[in-house]
């Protein structure tokens, strides 16, 4: 288990940010009086930030430019580092580009065999996704922070209900997951195992179904000593658990242990949690989430009176593909210049009658969610619709094919990057900050580059920059997008300067010790000394 501790910088940052912001062109560049110039006293500054104990241990890679283009500053510009969710620019500017904003996509619920006039269904009834991220409780449009309804399958719910109404009474066959529009391929290559039991490293499913989480609530007994209680949301039978959790003393530290071992529908609860406490509550990733869209949508039917005499199963579409990856996404791909007009894209194709449907949240509602809170799943959904719609499947590899595609005609070095996922969860990506700057320079000059400024966290405001750049007169005028990943932070993106113009940044540090709190600051600090000095 791998745990980032929080930080709240206010009580040490608003002082020493706002005199960097107000004070950097004022202070002494060199000795004997001798002007400097204003990109030469950033130089300085940032060089002396990298300096320090802490930063001088860490790789270090920085690109500033304007939009035009014109260096502001590098280091290290041209060398290749791991971006962690920076990767998310790349992938979400190109569906935004190559989709479009309004794109959706549609969930089905079909009837393998026509029902008989008594509402009976002699065949089997086929619960297919083609890729929505928003078959969730989560509220849409995102605003501010993640909000979620209380009902965390409302939107399968909702699919349970149009059932219904159909006039279903009785099913013969298996409620069948089937998440084929896409190639069954759960993981991006180089994920590390011991993240795919969080819920930031859910499987990727074209049924996706409550971001392939479910969150288990673990309570104290009335004393200690006593066992804990385990409760599942929502509350399906999916996972078995084996708990010899105990309750602590009132005001002792939780010390709880969760395990799920790869592969296994077992979770083990261990440990202790404090008397008179709120408990303990996780998300956990749900090992095949066509299966438990199934069985939960199962279930549902139960509840409204449609009995069901076969089993809750999954139907995966297994990859035949043998091309090697790296020379698979090599290949060129012809890619349109504006996206299609079209909104919905096409769903799988399957045999049988529609007996219900679920619409997607337009795609720029999900890249908001996905960039603003750093959605992984939600990143590696839009890397395979890309794939399905421009490459020949929806495969891992064909969509990082179109990523590829996309970034190389946005004049992005081909070089300068390569990506094994769609979310920088992957520890094989790379890429260089000039690839990221040029990709952030081109997006500003697109037609839909305000929009796509618009899905990124605000210093000070909303998203992962919420609780950074809070102060003045950084706040509301930062736009980028962080990255985490062990020993990776990152920060790129949009940065309107004292002067009134708008900088491009993009700042990669590799490497650095676990606690990443001293790298948090030494970014912001350059971002600060970026904004003040032009």
């Amino acid at each position: 288990m791998n745990f980032i501790r929080a930080v709240d910088f206010r009580a040490v940052s608003p002082i020493l940010f706002s005199l960097l912001f107000w004070l950097a062109p004022a202070l002494p560049a060199a000795s004997r009086g001798a002007r400097v110039s204003p990109q030469a006293k950033l130089e300085r500054q940032i060089d002396a930030l990298l300096a320090s104990p802490e930063a001088a241990q860490v790789h270090w890679g920085i690109s500033v430019t304007t939009l035009d283009g014109r260096g502001v500053y590098a280091k290290n510009d041209a060398q290749l580092f791991a971006p962690a969710s920076d990767a998310k620019l790349c992938t979400t500017a190109a569906a935004l580009a190559l989709l479009g904003p309004t794109a959706t996509t549609a969930t089905r619920i079909l009837a393998s065999q026509p029902m008989d006039t008594a509402g009976v269904l002699h065949g089997d009834l086929i619960l297919q996704g083609n890729g929505d991220a928003s078959l969730s409780g989560r509220v849409y449009p995102y605003h501010l922070h993640t909000e979620r309804s209380d009902v965390p399958l409302a939107t399968l719910e909702a699919l349970a209900d149009q059932v219904a109404q159909r006039g279903l009474r009785s099913v013969e066959g298996n409620i069948i997951g089937d998440d084929t529009a896409f190639p069954f391929e759960r993981y991006g290559s180089g994920w590390v195992w011991d993240d795919l039991e969080w819920g930031y490293g859910a499987p990727i499913s074209a049924l996706t179904v409550n971001d392939n989480v479910v969150y288990l609530n673990v309570f104290p007994g009335a004393q200690p000593g006593d066992p804990v209680t385990a409760l599942w949301n929502p509350d399906t039978a999916y996972y078995t658990v084996e708990n010899t959790a105990r309750t602590a003393t009132a005001g002792a530290q939780p010390s709880l242990g969760v395990d799920r071992q790869p592969e296994s529908k077992s979770v083990r609860i261990f440990g202790t949690v404090p008397a008179e406490s709120t408990g303990v509550h996780l998300a956990l990733a749900i090992k095949d989430p066509a299966e438990f869209a199934a069985l939960a949508f199962r279930q549902m039917l139960a509840q409204r009176g449609v009995q069901v005499t076969g089993d809750a199963v999954a139907r995966h579409r297994w990859s035949i593909d043998t091309s090697h990856f790296e020379a698979e996404q090599r290949v060129p791909v012809a890619l349109p210049k504006t996206p299609p007009v079209a909104a919905p894209l096409a769903p799988a194709n399957a045999a049988g009658t529609v007996l219900a449907t679920h619409s997607s949240v337009p795609l720029l509602e999900d890249i908001t969610v996905t960039n603003k809170a750093s959605q992984n799943l939600h990143a590696e959904l839009m890397l395979r619709l890309l794939g399905k719609q421009y490459g020949t499947d929806g495969s891992l590899a064909q969509g990082t094919r179109v990523i590829r595609q996309f970034l190389i005609n946005a004049g992005v070095s081909p070089e300068d990057f390569f990506f094994y996922d769609g979310s920088g969860m992957s520890t094989q990506d790379v890429v260089t900050p000039r690839a990221l700057t040029q990709l952030l320079r081109y997006a500003a000059a697109q037609p839909w580059g305000a929009e796509f400024r618009g899905t990124l966290p605000v210093g000070g405001v909303d998203g992962s920059l919420a609780g950074r750049f809070f102060h003045r007169p950084l706040q509301g005028h930062i736009f980028a997008k962080t990255g985490t990943l062990r020993e990776v932070n990152s920060l790129s993106g949009y940065v309107v300067a004292r002067s009134g113009r708008m900088l491009v940044f993009s700042i990669l540090c590799n490497a650095h010790r676990p606690n990443v709190v001293d790298t948090t600051q030494t970014i912001d600090a350059i971002v600060a000394a970026i904004a003040a000095a032009n």
